[in-house]
């Protein structure tokens, strides 16, 4: 098994930055090549840019840890975890940190990078909404 894991200082409030990404359902506003996808209990399916529909089932979500965990169930991985954290640091700037393990390894790579894109569209939404003033 592999792991790719990313870490970002962001500036804003960790419930900010919680609140971008901890709704199953809204993964298409921020991991990129995410189209759109569809729920149906704790299973999500993701409609991929490329025409691929990717299940998932969601794990954990957790408000008081700030974390969100979710399993892709496609037969293309033998196992697969994402999880992501969000830490305070003060008020006003929260640790993002993003980790995806797999097995076969080289799809922690795969995804490891739209990860890393998609910790940046979180941050770049959550300070957005602390310039607009949002607390």
């Amino acid at each position: 098994m592999a792991t790719v894991r990313y870490e970002r200082r962001i500036a804003a409030p960790a419930d900010i930055v919680w609140d971008v990404y901890h709704r199953p359902e809204t993964i298409h506003l921020w991991f990129p090549g995410v189209t759109s996808c569809s729920m149906d209990g704790n299973i999500r399916t993701l409609n991929l840019a490329n025409g691929i529909s990717m299940p998932e089932e969601i794990m954990t979500i957790d408000p008081v840890l700030r974390r969100f965990q979710y399993r892709v169930t496609s037969p293309l991985y033998r196992f697969h975890l994402g999880t992501i954290d969000t830490i305070a640091l003060s008020d006003d700037e929260c640790m993002l940190i993003y980790s995806t393990t797999s097995d076969p390894d080289v799809l922690a790579l795969v995804i490891g990078g739209g990860t890393y894109h998609a910790m940046n569209e979180i941050a770049r939404q959550a300070e957005a909404r602390v310039a607009e003033g949002e607390k």
